[in-house]
């Protein structure tokens, strides 16, 4: 696996795999990879002659307070574990390759990035609208893999391709999860053994308004309410929020129709630790409309 640094040699890399007939998947991270960033390198190589990996710790996304310095970084682990994944290149730029002096230009997707996360962290999605754009001209592939877990960006960068009219096609892979159902997240090393029992809180929320869903309920506060229920049950939990919306836009209507995919969200803190998860699930169909 080759390991590239500079913009312009990375975009030199990906002209001659173009030019080569060959079609290119990238993974965009900010390392420090588990095995969710892993299955995305893998699926990517299902996709794609080549495959490039993009490790980048993104200080524009990072709001002020935020843990932009105390992230998880180890380069040399990372690049061991793309390439036994199967990524063909790790492009790990720095951040004055990236954000040169005198950088000006930020990229804004309204709309679907201005509530849930986008209301918690102000300037949070610019920054990933930002340097998505910029990875995107730097690696120029054909197919982009995301992951699930973090639902609402998929749909900023979804709405970022189709705006921009880049020839991207974006997949979203399925959540990794622990064994005891804790989202696999880079963060959770920020975890104390105590902490690590009770965040799996979270998956239990969500499972618990999946069964309501699936059992009939339509009523989106009833949903948004039994999510609440069960994260309420570890005290230390502050929740940022808790929400049922239509996993397309993210409108939340008072009632879900049949048919409709909704996504349940969670975030929330624990101790110096914050922590997402979604859910999907589709409203059942009555079964005369089945």
């Amino acid at each position: 696996m080759e390991l590239i640094v500079s913009l312009r040699q990375m975009q030199q890399y990906a002209d001659a795999r173009r030019c080569a007939g060959h079609r290119i998947a990238v993974v965009p991270t900010m390392g420090y990879f588990h095995q969710g960033h892993l299955s995305l390198i893998r699926r990517a190589r299902e996709l794609a002659d080549v495959v490039i990996t993009t490790l980048f710790v993104n200080p524009t996304q990072f709001g002020p307070g935020e843990d932009y310095e105390r992230y998880p970084r180890d380069l040399d682990r990372d690049r061991h574990l793309a390439e036994e994944a199967g990524s063909d290149v790790l492009f790990a730029p720095t951040v004055e390759e990236m954000y040169p002096g005198g950088y000006t230009t930020t990229v804004t997707v309204h709309g679907v990035s201005e509530k849930f996360e986008g209301a918690f962290r102000p300037g949070h999605f610019q920054g990933v609208a930002t340097i998505v754009t910029k990875l995107f001209l730097a690696t120029k592939p054909h197919v982009a893999v995301f992951g699930q877990k973090d639902w609402q960006q998929t749909l900023v960068v979804r709405q970022l391709v189709r705006d921009l009219n880049f020839d991207v096609d974006i997949v979203v892979a399925p959540t990794v999860r622990e064994p005891d159902g804790l989202a696999m997240s880079s963060r959770n090393v920020y975890l104390s053994p105590q902490e690590r029992q009770q965040a799996t809180v979270l998956y239990r929320a969500l499972q618990h308004a999946r069964s309501l869903l699936e059992g009939g309920e339509r009523r989106r506060q009833a949903l948004v309410a039994a999510l609440e229920h069960v994260l309420r049950s570890v005290p230390e939990l502050q929740i940022d929020y808790a929400a049922a919306a239509d996993a397309l836009t993210l409108d939340e209507p008072d009632q879900f129709l049949p048919g409709q995919t909704v996504v349940l969200l969670v975030a929330a803190r624990l101790g110096s630790t914050r922590l997402i998860d979604n859910e999907l699930v589709q409203v059942p169909r009555r079964r005369e409309e089945a």
